[in-house]
């Protein structure tokens, strides 16, 4: 049986983007919207979808999606953060005020 591709879709009421795999959910990305911004706080891929790749699919759906919205990233979740941290194409949608907070304290401390 073939499987559909993987479907990211932003679920405001619960205040996650939501990725399914025919129609089953796979995991989830939450946030908090403040104003311009989006603050992401936790990712979550189910293990029995584990190792498809489908968290960086969400996350990259996500950042794409709060880019054509116009908002700016916080990435407080630790996949988000390495997500931007692997793609640094998605890195100015972290405020320049912002990014020492998130990309550089371990940067130099052993």
């Amino acid at each position: 049986m073939q499987q559909s591709e993987p479907q990211v879709a932003d679920n405001p009421e619960a205040s996650r983007f939501e990725i399914t795999v025919d129609g089953a959910l796979a995991g989830f990305a939450e946030y908090r919207l403040h104003g311009q911004r989006i603050s992401f706080t936790h990712t979550e891929i189910d293990p029995a979808f584990g190792g498809r790749g489908l968290g960086s699919t969400l996350v990259r759906a996500a950042l794409d999606a709060a880019r054509d919205a116009g908002l700016s990233v916080l990435p407080f979740c630790p996949f988000v953060k390495r997500y931007i941290e692997r793609h640094p194409d998605y890195l100015d949608l972290v405020p320049a005020d912002q990014r020492a907070r998130f990309f550089d304290g371990g940067e130099g401390s052993k």
